[in-house]
């Protein structure tokens, strides 16, 4: 078959992108405990090297995958999970739908590759099952309920304090008290439902998440001399950790990220300010100088 060379070009792509899956694909499989996960990803890898033989069957090259990225997604899904790492390489094939689309009227077999990786996808949410994923109900409670009242915290010590050793002390306090207090609460909803042994996990999970996000902003004030702009950075970090943990779950799930980053930031921010208030009015009440 003559085929132009814009076509030819799309086709050389799509092959690159068939065979760096492949190979991610293949490595998570050696590095997958799970005899499960492990026999379908190697099925999709077979999958996926056979839509790269499909595609060379009309470009006649030899096409490499490449490295960097092939290392990039295998430890990204080794970090984060499989289920994030293939989701995010899967979100590549968006563009590629579209792209297949138009070769389909040019080369109709390729409507089987078409329908192959949405397959993929269905298979991939069925088949992983990993403990993170499981227990992202209690990281969101610890994560989101250290923001709220951490910040809120921090906003009130620094009005009324004004210095920032003090409000680092009073806000490590202040957190390593309530991560506590939130990992019991937990652990006492979750066992109603589950073991002792998932109660237990959901409770640490909590726990960690709300320690993590308390070490993280009080940083600004054990660094910075102006309790202002250690506020202000404080609050620059609750807006990347909302980022990048409402881009996890996002990615992961399969949910609206933006809905979620603003309702998460919106919530965190309105409370700092509130609190912020509050503390300034009881301040000029009471009159009391620190």
């Amino acid at each position: 078959m003559k085929l132009d060379n814009k076509t030819l070009d799309i086709l050389v792509k799509s092959q690159k992108n068939e065979i760096l899956e492949y190979h991610v694909y293949i490595n998570l499989a050696k590095s997958t405990k799970a005899s499960e996960n492990k026999a379908v990803l190697l099925r999709i890898a077979g999958e996926e090297l056979g839509h790269y033989i499909f595609w060379k069957k009309f470009t006649g090259d030899n096409v490499k995958p490449n490295k960097i990225y092939v290392l990039f997604y295998t430890w990204v899904s080794k970090i984060f999970g499989i289920t994030f790492g293939i989701k995010l390489m899967e979100k590549r094939e968006e563009a590629a739908h579209k792209t297949y689309t138009k070769i389909c009227k040019v080369i109709p077999e390729a409507v089987k590759i078409v329908d192959d990786e949405d397959e993929h996808e269905k298979m991939l949410i069925s088949m992983i099952n990993e403990e993170r994923l499981k227990y992202v109900g209690s990281i969101v409670l610890g994560l989101n309920d250290a923001l709220v009242e951490l910040t809120g915290a921090l906003a009130g010590f620094t009005f009324a304090l004004q210095n920032t050793k003090v409000i680092a002390f009073m806000g490590l306090i202040t957190g390593i008290a309530a991560s506590f207090s939130m990992a019991a609460s937990e652990y006492l909803s979750a066992r109603t439902e589950n073991s002792y042994k998932m109660a237990l996990k959901s409770s640490a999970y909590t726990g960690c998440a709300y320690v993590l996000t308390v070490v993280i902003l009080i940083m600004p004030f054990i660094i910075l001399h102006n309790y202002y702009l250690a506020l202000i950075s404080t609050i620059t970090l609750d807006f990347f950790i909302i980022y990048l943990f409402n881009f996890y779950i996002s990615v992961a799930k399969d949910l609206d990220f933006m809905k979620r980053f603003a309702e998460m930031a919106i919530i965190c921010l309105s409370v700092a300010l509130v609190t912020f208030i509050i503390s300034y009015a009881i301040k000029g009440i009471s009159g009391i100088e620190i």
